[in-house]
């Protein structure tokens, strides 16, 4: 896919000091000559360090202090913007689950508060990140995730005669990641012994590299309501165990509260309006403005069949132990 969707655009990326946005920005700033690249984000001292990293005096790079609950701030922050990737969220589980209004206020309200100034500043295309844990959700960070999806799918309407489009990415988990396994594993190295929760538990497993390069094809596809599910590998928890630390002995502390087995991201019930394509899915909005015929992103695809859900443990893509060995080395070296 042509990334030249950034050429020439001012593109904001909210929470752009995380893992996704700066992997982001570094592939943009390489391949995409966009003409600015604005972070907003609430860490003073992330966006110092970003600019310690990318250079204080990047002619492309603007910083902006900002957090997507304040809605006034997004205004003057999206003001002149052609492009939002929106990557901001709060989505450690078990914190969700401890302090629920902190995470409505950001992954819901900061939603909404992202459609409303992006649609009266005059931007044109907005991408939100979601989550697998958005699908059938069962704990408070998927619900809110799944909240923020149909806000941005159902935002399309609201338009009227203006230009912003509308549309969500929904990947697996990021391998590297803050928070995430391998760097988990990697730290229990040390002590001899891996925590793992259950043995049959599988996830969907994407690099930050195939997730931006995900989001970036997604823009230059999307026509608005769509909502993109990347074809990606599965693991078991016991290769990656295998493969990061094959010499520690386990210990079964059991699934923590909110956490599932497998990971769905597309469901039985999704799928009956999504259409799958050679290396992608895109669930279709249900409302009536959208019509398959005339969106071009429709071209080409093949509806799923009756039944169908895509869910880690039955794909039929699975990394092996020595492929999450080479993994988890490059994720190890990047420390």
């Amino acid at each position: 896919m042509d990334h030249d969707v950034l050429a020439g655009n001012t593109v904001l990326i909210t929470g752009g000091t995380g893992s996704f946005g700066q992997r982001f920005i570094a592939t943009a700033l390489a391949e995409c000559r966009p003409k600015k690249i604005v972070v907003l984000s609430r860490d003073e001292l992330k966006q110092f360090e970003m600019q310690q990293k990318f250079g204080s005096h990047n002619p492309v790079l603007r910083y902006f202090l900002g957090d997507v609950r304040d809605r006034e701030r997004l205004y003057r922050a999206l003001d002149g913007i052609d492009i939002v990737v929106h990557a901001a969220a709060l989505k450690q589980v078990p914190m969700a689950e401890y302090n629920p209004f902190e995470v409505v206020k950001t992954n819901i309200l900061g939603a909404q508060n992202i459609i409303d100034a992006a649609i009266d500043c005059g931007v044109e295309k907005v991408i939100a990140l979601s989550t697998d844990k958005a699908a059938n959700p069962i704990n408070l960070y998927g619900a809110t995730k799944l909240c923020s999806d149909k806000l941005f799918t159902a935002a399309n309407a609201y338009v009227g005669k203006r230009q912003t489009r509308f549309s969500v990415v929904r990947y697996g988990n990021v391998v590297g990641s803050r928070g995430s396994v391998i760097p988990f594993f990697l730290e229990k190295c040390k002590e001899g012994k891996i925590p793992i929760t259950d043995p049959r538990m599988t996830r969907f497993w994407i690099t930050l590299d195939q997730g931006v390069r995900f989001v970036l094809d997604s823009l230059g596809r999307m026509n608005g309501g769509e909502l993109y599910v990347p074809k990606i590998p599965s693991m078991n928890i016991m290769d990656l165990a295998k493969a990061v630390a094959p010499d520690c002995t386990h210990e079964i502390v059991g699934v923590r509260p909110g956490e599932k087995l497998h990971e769905m991201m597309i469901s039985k019930d999704d799928a009956r309006r999504t259409l799958e394509f050679d290396d992608h899915f895109v669930i279709q909005p249900v409302q009536d403005w959208w019509d398959e015929e005339k969106v071009p992103t429709a071209k080409g695809g093949k509806l799923c069949s009756e039944g169908f859900e895509y869910v880690s443990d039955v794909n039929d893509w699975w990394l092996s132990v020595q492929e999450l060995a080479e993994i988890a080395a490059g994720v190890e070296l990047g420390r």
